[in-house]
């Protein structure tokens, strides 16, 4: 592995070099019949770039490159999409829900997309989707954790190819079980919007089945973006209870750690962080030990020993200079499950580019094995998958001169993800029903 000094100068070049491009470009000109053209959207520029945006889009870049060359390894090793020479196209997701419902129009009209396949905010998704489904094109969520997508909403031309934020609380508190930690007081620090809300709950439902006499006292709910939180530490330092989750993620999260941390936080409760494998890099030895923390699947450091995992954290490692954490994990397996789709949609249509009905009927209840795992498009009548995935315990290793993790526990899909007739909120409450655990 490489030094974190040259980890973190990595990031911060690969950022200035995409957060200064344009808005939307590609890697060619207008796409010709031979071509599958993707919009791809994550954040290129603000508080979530470095951390996660461009991790995403630099995943997008290397699998798309090495997909075109057919160099991938089985059953992803056929050029581009079953011969047709993948075209992206980048998009920033900075600039708020309303802006992103008009980009992805264009997308669809005015650059002919072939599909899409973007978002992170839970906020842009819920936007996006019933738009993207009023055009009748499709959309493929690789990311945002709110389960409000499909337990609110149907759709036929929308998936998302990765878990919902449920499965990372559940694990979370299925972790502290397991390990039998004392939990009598709780504590919270999350976004004052869709997905901190969702976190809150979810993780408070979970630990009412597990740890049923533990009482929540702060509940801080900063606005995303905030970047100071000294009133907040106050307040969860004022009364320290025995866990303080928070599912804050990119710049916020960072920021949170660096000011906190100092006035010891996390020295005087359990901290859980939901959804912070990606602040590990740039913080480096900033970052506390002893932190229980998620990477809303197993990715990067809690990703699972695989021929399939160790070619993708070797191609994005050399490429990039630095390991490949949640992000670019979560677009490469909606980009796997979108190139396998379109190939079985090809084969039915005798070896010719297919059209969006054709793809959406391939893609539904699809399962794929993916560097984290094997995703299963199990909910939302086969559009929303569930996967495996993992929890574990930072530790700081000298040699490597990285933030490692110990302790780690896996959790099989159907294990911290609702079955297909239940909705996230009412398994949790009803204590887990057919949840199936090693």
């Amino acid at each position: 592995m490489k030094p974190i000094r040259c980890i973190q100068t990595a990031l911060r070049a690969s950022a200035l070099t995409l957060s200064s491009s344009l808005v939307i470009f590609g890697y060619a000109g207008n796409a010709a019949a031979e071509d599958f053209k993707i919009g791809i959207v994550s954040f290129l520029s603000g508080q979530a770039a470095d951390s996660f945006g461009v991790p995403a889009v630099n995943g997008a870049k290397i699998l798309i490159e090495t997909f075109n060359q057919g160099k991938a390894p089985a059953p992803y090793n056929k050029p581009g999409f079953g011969g047709l020479n993948i075209v992206p196209v980048f998009v920033d997701e900075n600039g708020g829900a309303t802006k992103q419902v008009q980009e992805l129009r264009n997308l669809y009209d005015r650059e002919n997309v072939d599909a899409v396949v973007g978002y992170v905010s839970s906020g842009d998704c819920l936007a996006v989707a019933p738009a993207a489904e009023e055009m009748k094109k499709l959309l493929v969520l690789y990311d945002c954790g709110t389960p409000r997508i499909f337990e609110e909403a149907s759709y036929k031309y929308v998936f998302r190819t990765a878990s919902h934020g449920a499965m990372d609380n559940v694990a979370a508190a299925r972790y502290l079980k397991a390990r039998n930690v004392k939990v009598n007081t709780i504590n919270l620090i999350n976004q004052d919007y869709a997905w901190g809300h969702d976190s809150i709950k979810d993780f408070t439902l979970s630990m009412q089945v597990l740890y049923p006499n533990a009482k929540v006292q702060a509940d801080q709910r900063p606005k995303f973006g905030a970047g100071q939180y000294g009133t907040e530490i106050s307040q969860l330092m004022s009364q320290p209870a025995d866990v303080t989750h928070s599912s804050l993620w990119g710049g916020d999260l960072q920021a949170m750690i660096l000011q906190a941390a100092p006035r010891g936080m996390f020295r005087k409760s359990l901290v859980v962080l939901t959804a912070a494998d990606h602040v590990l890099i740039p913080l480096g030895d900033r970052m506390p030990e002893g932190v229980v923390l998620g990477a809303r699947g197993a990715y990067g450091m809690l990703a699972p020993k695989s021929a399939l995992n160790d070619w993708w954290w070797n191609l994005y490692l050399n490429r990039w200079n630095v390991y490949p954490v949640q992000a670019p994990y979560r677009m490469a397996q909606g980009l796997m499950a979108l190139k396998l789709a379109v190939e079985k949609a090809m084969a039915a249509n005798g070896g010719k580019k297919p059209n969006t009905e054709q793809i959406v009927a391939a893609l539904a209840g699809l399962e794929w094995e993916a560097p984290g795992g094997r995703i299963k498009l199990a909910l939302g009548n086969g559009r929303q998958a569930i996967q495996p995935t993992a929890i574990g315990i930072t530790k700081w290793d000298p040699e490597k001169r990285l933030m490692v993790m110990r302790d780690i526990q896996r959790f099989a899909a159907e294990c911290v993800n609702p079955p297909a007739n239940m909705k996230a909120e009412d398994w949790m409450k009803a204590g887990f029903p057919g949840a199936k655990c090693d």
